[in-house]
């Protein structure tokens, strides 16, 4: 009896001539994909494309946009999101790369400078008048010292005076026999007293114009030249490492390199022109404020001291009218309403 051959396996695929059966598992196939896609994706939003089993091709799925302002596109590897909003944390990180690249070339260009293997650019004639600028400065400086301790020192003899006038007069009330003698020293304490007022009002009167002299309109202009003198070690910074890249080989890859060194270099250098520009201007009006207010106040300050000293009371008080100073009374904050009618 003869045995019947088994049967092929491949013989029982029935295939038609236009391969029907092929069809219907690609359509299979790409039905359970519909299925297992995000419920957020349409049919109108989602392409499929199958390159067949046979294919060493895998399938791709391409996602249509939708609102949110987020395109996703999937393929074999890592999906990748790409959105239009920068991130902060990415824009503070090149930030501070930013700012130790720049903080590096300077504390090297500084080092650099004062090993004395750097150079550095210099202005001749700003460089000179920023150091007599620096130079008056302690000088003045020194002048006001000395003047707030001539005000103290003569606010306590003033004191001392008013305190002594008032003694004398105490005594002249209970000293008959001696009541001209107290009385004459009692009015001059007094009147040494009041003329002391005046000098000490015109006194701190120039202290108070010297201290914003020194303190603030002088260390203004000091402010701005710190600014440009760090401009200036920027500018240096760059321009060395430009100068050391023209050096070099230009190739390919230094090119670019050249190229942006180029382009910072630029930067920095019209941000050094205009610091240096900006000293400039204001170095001039300083010395301009400068020569105006200390007129004033040394011819003040002489006028006052000689009247004081010659003991011309009138000359004393016509020296504050002229510079409009107007004393305050101790112990007085404004005056009476009866003083006022």
């Amino acid at each position: 009896m003869a045995q019947e051959s088994p049967k092929n396996s491949a013989a029982e695929i029935p295939v038609t001539s236009n391969g029907e059966l092929e069809d219907s598992r690609e359509r299979s196939f790409n039905r359970d994909l519909k299925h297992s896609l995000p419920v957020g994706l349409g049919l109108s939003e989602t392409q499929i494309t199958s390159h067949g089993f046979d294919s060493t091709k895998e399938g791709v799925i391409e996602a249509g946009p939708f609102q949110g302002g987020v395109r996703m596109q999937q393929k074999s590897g890592p999906v990748v999101l790409a959105d239009e909003v920068k991130n902060p944390a990415m824009e503070k990180l090149e930030l501070v790369r930013k700012w130790s690249l720049n903080t590096y070339k300077c504390t090297r260009q500084i080092i650099s400078e004062k090993l004395g293997r750097g150079s550095r650019t210099v202005d001749l004639e700003l460089e000179a008048q920023i150091d007599i600028l620096r130079d008056n400065k302690k000088k003045y400086e020194n002048i006001l010292r000395l003047a707030q301790t001539l005000s103290t020192q003569l606010y306590q003899m003033v004191n001392t005076q008013r305190q002594l006038g008032d003694a004398f007069a105490d005594l002249s009330l209970k000293s008959l026999e001696l009541h001209e003698e107290f009385g004459y020293n009692a009015d001059t304490q007094k009147l040494l007293a009041k003329n002391g007022d005046i000098l000490l009002g015109a006194i701190n009167f120039f202290i108070a114009s010297v201290n914003t002299l020194v303190n603030k309109t002088i260390e203004d202009t000091l402010m701005t030249v710190k600014q440009y003198e760090s401009a200036r070690i920027e500018y240096d910074a760059y321009r060395t490492d430009l100068e050391e890249l023209n050096l070099g080989p230009r190739d390919a890859n230094t090119l670019p390199k050249i190229e942006q060194s180029q382009q910072l270099f630029q930067v920095h250098k019209e941000k050094y022109d205009k610091m240096r520009n900006d000293v400039s201007i204001k170095l001039k009006f300083l010395e301009e404020n400068k020569v105006k207010v200390l007129h004033n106040q040394l011819v003040l300050f002489h006028n006052a001291i000689a009247a004081y000293f010659s003991g011309n009371q009138k000359q004393l008080e016509q020296t504050l009218k002229q510079f409009h100073i107007k004393l305050k009374t101790p112990g007085v904050d404004a005056p009476s309403w009866l003083e006022e009618q």
